[in-house]
């Protein structure tokens, strides 16, 4: 026999036919899972309940008649507890067939509290009290063990009801005058009956709305993490796009750069000096905007160390001023510095000095006219220095304020001006924020112009450490170098460059011919691209020829970006230089080798940190 379960039941209308099916079988699953549940906690206090009456009914009639009744209840209940706890993992079993049997057994445990009504002739109304209230709070109870559905509590409660009011109707106690409120107490269990229908129709309501918002929940929740997965990916394949287009671009970039930086050390005509100087202006503009793509990278790949130290800011703003000034000058812009002697702050000055250099590179950019202003003021709790870069340029709509720190992202920029950069700037800065554990901060609207604040930790300035001695220009001792590139045009534009400072150069495009050039000449010092062919790298060349020249100085210099190439360099421990390298920081960043290797000896250790690009 087939049942119509769930009929006149709401449920939240679904938008196909076979939708609707779907959710009423995941309402069902999670009815069967409830009932079979409740089927093995019910037992215990129905059966005490029944005990109950069983004594009762023994002392006015057959003890055998009462105690076989109750033994049949032992052994509806037992047949519950069997077989509801194995409902919902019956999955051999169609679904409406398992929620037949847990209607088929409610009915049949409905008939049996029912046919406890035949004690009912024997009992005094005092007895026939009590036994009403029993079974009226098992049909009470029996709403939240089936969760109200209707044919499961139904097939329990009117057996139980009805036969309840019809005792009531139809047996009297001997003598008593009052049968007429026999009548209505039996017309109120009917009644009563009916109340716990509304309640039970409520309650599956609620019970079905709960497992379809949990479902929906769960589907909610599903499709976050696949977004989320997707977000990564595509954060994963444009961290790769980017780096290997940076690679494949700073190749080139870094030839010229080298080649630019050996014709300046010839001799040149006029015209000819103006030219090489444009040349390598457009190198430095070109490096800039690459280095950026480098700074997204290196933050992704987490090897960006912090090194906080105490340092006082007039002076270090006062060097920034200096370096923007032409810059400002050029656009007819007053950059005007307002910072107290005494203000002093902790915190890494490299990286701090990357976001202040971001945003005051974004003011001069974004100002067409007034002036741009590096601002420092104490904070309102006394233990913070507010450091402000303020602009009177065209100002930031509200609705793009969070905007503009989105990547590649420029307000008033369609045509991509690239004297406007590449978009990158405060996308940097709110990395290098989060990695300081910095406040920034944005007041802007338009034609009023800009100000980002940041506030940075203040200190004693008694606590400045005096400042290093200026490093010397760059130039190199008699040396001879290795250098090991795949790429012929970066070797040859090394070899020029180096040749011009008075080194003697071996070039080798691998790192087996690197080997066999210095077993008849020994490298003072080894540069060596990071990315060979062949599956061979520089890291691997280092231990190479490492194991032969004990302590041999090198330096990795690659144009690779990638977050996990770059984590191989740091975990190595030693210094990498980003094409396209600037003479002055190659020079300089060998002079560190070489003068690592000096104070070291034959058992140097690996450079870190060295004069490497910070961010």
């Amino acid at each position: 026999m087939h049942l119509q379960r769930g009929s006149g039941q709401a449920l939240p209308p679904p938008a196909m036919a076979g939708e609707r099916s779907a959710e009423q079988a995941s309402v069902e699953l999670e009815l069967l899972r409830l009932i079979g549940k409740q089927g093995r906690r019910v037992p215990y206090p129905v059966s005490i309940a029944a005990l109950m009456m069983a004594v009762m009914a023994a002392s006015v009639m057959s003890p055998w008649l009462a105690y076989g009744w109750l033994a049949a209840v032992f052994a509806v209940l037992g047949l519950r507890w069997a077989v509801l706890g194995r409902l919902p993992e019956m999955h051999a079993r169609p679904l409406e067939q398992r929620l037949d049997w847990a209607v088929w057994l409610s009915l049949l445990n409905g008939l049996v509290f029912s046919a406890s009504l035949i004690a009912a002739p024997h009992l005094n109304d005092f007895q026939r009290t009590v036994q009403t209230i029993v079974l009226l709070g098992l049909c009470a109870g029996a709403v939240a063990t089936t969760a109200g559905h209707r044919i499961v509590f139904q097939a329990f409660l009117w057996p139980v009801t009805l036969s309840n009011a019809a005792a009531w109707g139809l047996f009297h106690e001997p003598g008593s005058q009052q049968r007429w409120l026999a009548w209505v107490l039996a017309a109120l269990i009917v009644f009563f009956g009916v109340i716990l229908t509304g309640l039970a129709r409520d309650t599956y309501r609620v019970f079905a709305e709960s497992v379809l918002i949990r479902l929906q929940q769960n589907k909610s929740n599903q499709q976050l993490r696949q977004a989320l997965s997707q977000a990564e990916s595509a954060m994963a394949a444009k961290t790769r796009f980017l780096a290997s287009a940076s690679h494949d671009l700073r190749q080139p970039m870094h030839t010229l750069s080298l080649f630019g930086a050996a014709l300046d050390k010839r001799p040149l005509d006029d015209e000819g000096r103006v030219i090489v100087t444009q040349m390598n202006l457009a190198l430095q503009s070109l490096s800039s905007q690459m280095d950026a793509l480098l700074d997204i990278s290196k933050l992704d790949a987490n090897v960006v160390p912090v090194n906080n130290q105490v340092f006082a800011l007039q002076p270090w703003l006062a060097r920034l001023q200096r370096e923007f000034q032409p810059a400002a000058l050029r656009k007819h812009l007053m950059l005007r510095l307002d910072c107290p002697p005494e203000a002093c702050v902790e915190s890494d000055p490299v990286l701090l000095e990357r976001v202040v250099r971001n945003l005051i590179d974004n003011a001069l950019k974004y100002t067409m006219r007034g002036e741009v202003a590096i601002e420092v003021h104490r904070g309102q709790d006394e233990e913070v220095w507010r450091l402000s870069v303020r602009d009177t340029g065209m100002g930031i709509p509200e609705h793009e304020q969070q905007r503009i720190f989105e990547e590649f992202y420029q307000v008033g920029n369609p045509e991509r001006d690239r004297a406007k950069g590449l978009g990158l700037g405060l996308s940097i800065v709110t990395r290098l924020v989060d990695l300081l554990d910095l406040h920034l901060a944005l007041r802007s609207a338009p034609g009023q112009g800009s100000s980002f604040m940041l506030n940075v930790t203040a200190a004693d300035i008694a606590q400045v450490r005096p400042g290093a001695a200026p490093r010397p220009g760059p130039s190199l001792p008699p040396i001879r170098v290795l250098v090991i590139d795949d790429e012929e045009p970066v070797r040859i534009a090394m070899h020029a460059l180096l040749s011009a400072h008075g080194c003697q150069v071996l070039l080798a495009g691998s790192m087996r011919e690197g080997l066999l050039k210095s077993m008849g000449q020994q490298p003072d010092l080894l540069l060596t691209d990071l990315r060979l062919r062949g599956g061979e790298d520089g890291i691997s060349a280092v231990r190479s020829l490492r194991s032969a020249f004990p302590g041999l100085p090198a330096l990795i210099i690659s144009g690779d970006t990638a977050p996990e190439r770059l984590r191989e360099a740091h975990d190595a421990g030693l210094t990498l230089l980003h094409k396209p390298v600037t003479e002055e920081l190659l020079i300089n960043a060998m002079q560190a080798a070489l003068a690592e290797y000096r104070r070291e000896g034959a058992d140097v250790t690996p450079v870190r940190g060295g004069a490497a690009s910070p961010v």
